[in-house]
């Protein structure tokens, strides 16, 4: 047997920041910075606020930082807030091709908590979110999605894997350590998708704040000597076998070293989840080149994977979770709305008759050949005057150069007419020159 996670484990063991192409380390600085400003934005939320109490209150006499509150907890405890802060409002980062697997939220909380700890360098942050997620993607392309298959939702079963490399890393563990990390993991990852099913969507932000505070518990366990399976990712009880209706062990170790794919990292243009994103995208453009309004619009189509389908054709979403998730939803508030903005799907857009009224007319449908990796849209807009407008969008990510602008708008309320917003962008697109890391909060 290949022992493929023992190979994985040696290989993030080894990891370091001189090791990393120039292309690899820039790409982790835009997910370190895109995760802190989802974050900030995220803290405002109420259910950010539960967990962020409940944190403050189960894990005092820290010095890891909440992002966006400024308090300073256990590591464990920031862990569990900034990822769940991380997932608060649809704006953190994922991969192209899909692996289920959140690069920013579910690494960048866990190894910033760690590093605080210890305070490490922002040479060795980078060091660790890439490591994790060089570790996770590739798990999460084993698994070929198919644990969403059986109804867990993958970033809470690919996330304690990648926290648990990133904090690993930070903590210097050897490849029996880091092993027995990564062994611990598989025994915390969870997460159940039957918030889809119309309530509860709040869970979805748990999830995220469980896997990264789970990365902390098993690299800080396995730092103290716990042991656990060398075989946790491939075994015959392991996570593919378990979490997976189909996998491909391939997937684990090929390129580990050469093929850095944490460059498959994207990051979100829109507040909502990604399966909207060529759709809204589409509209908008649709829109500034023909001009017309939501109110113009007498049917919309668009077509998605059979998953795209399943999951997200909620007509009637019942609060804001599940209308960020809802596709039809995100399409008509961005005939009406600055789809960019996080503030444009506040309760207002709920309750909005116009937005709930052309959800209602809009239609998603299946397309052939759908693949989780490729999670395109054609939309075909209909207007009342009998106009037909289409177009077919594979994209709608953030564009090279745009990131400051969503960086920006993200920390907006919370830095309102300090310029602090910009002063921690530029700071953090230069965290590489920081020999600490206490600042960040």
């Amino acid at each position: 047997m290949p022992e493929e996670t023992v190979q994985l484990a040696r290989y993030a063991a080894g990891l370091r920041y001189d090791d990393l192409p120039a292309a690899v380390v820039a790409k982790a600085k835009d997910i370190i910075a895109d995760t802190v400003a989802a974050c900030i934005c995220g803290a405002d939320m109420p259910w950010s606020r539960i967990v962020i109490d409940y944190a403050e209150r189960t894990g005092p006499g820290g010095t890891s930082r909440i992002l966006g509150r400024g308090t300073s907890v256990q590591a464990p405890s920031a862990a569990l807030a900034n990822g769940a802060l991380a997932h608060a409002f649809e704006l953190d980062s994922l991969t192209r091709p899909g692996a289920g697997a959140h690069p920013g939220a579910t690494v960048l909380p866990p190894a910033l908590a760690i590093a605080q700890q210890e305070g490490a360098t922002g040479k060795a942050l980078i060091a660790a979110v890439v490591a994790g997620n060089e570790v996770m993607i590739r798990i999460g392309r084993a698994t070929g999605h198919t644990n969403e298959a059986r109804g867990f939702h993958a970033p809470g079963t690919t996330g304690p894997f990648g926290a648990a490399v990133a904090c690993g890393l930070l903590l210097g563990l050897d490849e029996r350590q880091m092993t027995n990390a990564l062994g611990i993991a598989g025994s915390l990852a969870g997460g159940l998708l039957e918030f889809a099913r119309g309530n509860g969507g709040m869970v979805k932000r748990l999830h995220l704040g469980r896997a990264s505070e789970a990365g902390v518990m098993a690299a800080s366990l396995a730092a103290g000597g716990f042991e656990a399976p060398r075989t946790v990712i491939e075994g015959e009880f392991g996570f593919l076998r378990v979490f997976c209706t189909e996998w491909d062990e391939s997937h684990l170790t090929r390129g580990l070293g050469s093929d850095f794919v944490t460059m498959s990292a994207v990051l979100k243009r829109y507040p909502c989840h990604a399966t909207a994103h060529p759709a809204v995208k589409a509209v908008r453009d649709l829109q500034a080149a023909y001009g017309f309004a939501g109110g113009d619009v007498a049917s919309i189509t668009v077509t998605g994977t059979r998953r795209m389908v399943e999951r997200h054709n909620i007509l009637e979403p019942p609060d804001q979770m599940l209308a960020q998730y809802s596709i039809p939803f995100c399409v008509a508030l961005a005939l009406y709305r600055e789809a960019r903005d996080p503030e444009s799907y506040d309760m207002s857009a709920l309750a909005d008759p116009a937005i709930r009224a052309l959800t209602r007319k809009i239609k998603l449908v299946p397309e052939t050949g759908d693949a989780h990796g490729t999670p395109g849209s054609h939309v075909t807009i209909t207007l009342i005057d009998g106009r037909i407008f289409d177009r077919h969008e594979t994209g709608g990510m953030l564009e090279p150069g745009e990131l400051p602008d969503k960086f920006a708008r993200l920390t907006r309320k919370a830095m309102a007419g300090s310029g602090g917003g910009a002063r921690v962008y530029k700071r953090l697109m230069q965290i590489e020159d920081e020999a600490a890391l206490d600042w960040l909060g």
